[in-house]
């Protein structure tokens, strides 16, 4: 029989704070703030004690994972946008006639190419899947990041058996 488990980021209070700048949009061009949750759902059969995944390892891993973004600025490493120029102890990011400088210790700089929600969610699917070995009954997972009640993304990674 096949079950599933969810963890709603908002009620385990697995959040992180945020600031971003999402240069190829007018209005989420500014630099601008979230406060983000993160959100599970594992898709798989019970083991013989009756559960697919410990709920207290998969909060801990998300909560790592979220904390490691707390109270940072989010600088998108592969974006074809901005420039990213370190000097110093500081980080100048040039986009679009704007320029930002932050101290490099305040950013964290993430492999994706914009921090949507979207590119977000598959950061984290991606840094959850090399962290931590689900067992081998998962059919799915799906990881979501929202940016405020109400509004966010999901990724969905489908395991074949």
């Amino acid at each position: 029989m096949i079950s599933y488990i969810a963890i709603d980021g908002w009620k385990s209070n697995i959040r992180f704070s945020s600031a971003h700048i999402i240069h190829e949009y007018e209005k989420c061009g500014r630099l601008h703030g979230h406060t983000y949750a993160v959100h599970i759902k594992i898709i798989g059969e019970k083991d013989s004690k009756g559960i697919i995944i410990d709920f207290s390892i998969l909060k801990e891993k998300l909560r790592k994972l979220a904390g490691e973004l707390d109270h940072r600025v989010l600088i998108p490493k592969k974006s074809k946008i901005i420039k990213i120029i370190k000097e110093k102890d500081n980080v100048k990011i040039c986009a679009l006639n704007k320029t930002y400088v932050f101290p490099e210790n305040d950013c964290v700089f993430l492999p994706i190419h914009s921090t949507s929600a979207e590119n977000l969610s598959e950061y984290f699917l991606n840094r959850f899947l090399k962290e931590y070995n689900l067992p081998k009954k998962i059919r799915s997972i799906e990881i979501g990041i929202d940016e405020g009640f109400g509004q966010g993304a999901r990724v969905e990674k489908k395991f074949i058996k």
